[in-house]
């Protein structure tokens, strides 16, 4: 029997590995919505909440982790992450697993409570992550220290907020600035964590781009052969039509780790 789960932000691509593990008769619990996501998700929300009181803001966009490696995970939050995985835990198929854009912000204590099942960090570029909202957006609500969106502009991207000539304009650049705090967060949590036996890193582009490459790469990680989903090319560079912002530059150290180009 094997255990599988994905790690990887919101509008990250993290359906599509959802949907391929479920054309593939992997059993990812019940209910899902239409991202594949396990349902109803607030015991795993307030589990991101109980982990975030334990992260440390330094300023800026600078966490310390260390002290969920070492600290006895609490009970609270074990409770909460089974409360969440009843239906998977208890499921008597041979294949199993669940997705939720969240199990990202308590990836430090599932690593430690599911030392040794599969685990795939699914990762997108963020310049095409950061164009649509997802729940994630506003770390604070899910209790996790962070900077000032608008501040955090106004100190450092002065050129920008001056482009801003409405302010629906305004609104969107702060809410895309929220999104790339999300992003940086989520990329420093992972790579903060001690990774885990069984683990691969898969880009959402070359899922697009290469998908039977990219397939054979997972079925011989997971050991299961993989359905083949409709993939749509337009889905990859969206920010190349997009008006506004779509880069900052505090993302060039994730982008340049995972190959994404740097713009000028």
């Amino acid at each position: 029997m094997s255990l599988i789960t994905i790690i990887g932000r919101g509008h990250g691509g993290t359906r599509a590995i959802s949907h391929t593990l479920i054309a593939s008769n992997v059993f990812m619990g019940e209910p899902l919505n239409r991202s594949g996501d396990l349902l109803p998700p607030q015991a795993m929300y307030e589990a991101c909440r109980v982990l975030a009181r334990y992260v440390v803001w330094k300023g800026g966009l600078e966490w310390d982790f260390s002290a969920l490696h070492t600290m006895p995970i609490p009970d609270e939050f074990t409770d909460l992450i089974h409360t969440y995985l009843q239906k998977v835990l208890s499921a008597k198929e041979e294949h199993k697993g669940w997705k939720i854009p969240e199990t990202t912000l308590v990836f430090p204590w599932i690593v430690r409570l599911f030392p040794e099942i599969k685990y795939i960090y699914w990762v997108r570029n963020p310049r095409d992550n950061i164009l649509a909202r997802h729940l994630t957006d506003n770390l604070a609500d899910f209790g996790v220290p962070q900077p000032d969106a608008e501040q955090l502009l106004r100190e450092r991207y002065p050129d920008l907020v001056a482009r801003a000539e409405t302010p629906e304009q305004m609104e969107e650049l702060i809410w895309r600035m929220r999104r790339a705090i999300s992003w940086q967060y989520q990329y420093a949590i992972v790579t903060a964590t001690p990774k885990p036996a069984n683990w691969i890193v898969v880009r959402f582009e070359d899922f697009v781009n290469r998908q039977e490459e990219t397939l054979a790469r997972l079925e011989a990680y997971l050991g299961i052969p993989l359905a083949r989903i409709i993939v749509r090319p337009e889905a990859v560079g969206r920010y190349s039509q997009a008006e506004g912002v779509s880069y900052f530059d505090f993302l060039e150290a994730g982008m340049r780790e995972f190959g994404y180009e740097i713009p000028e």
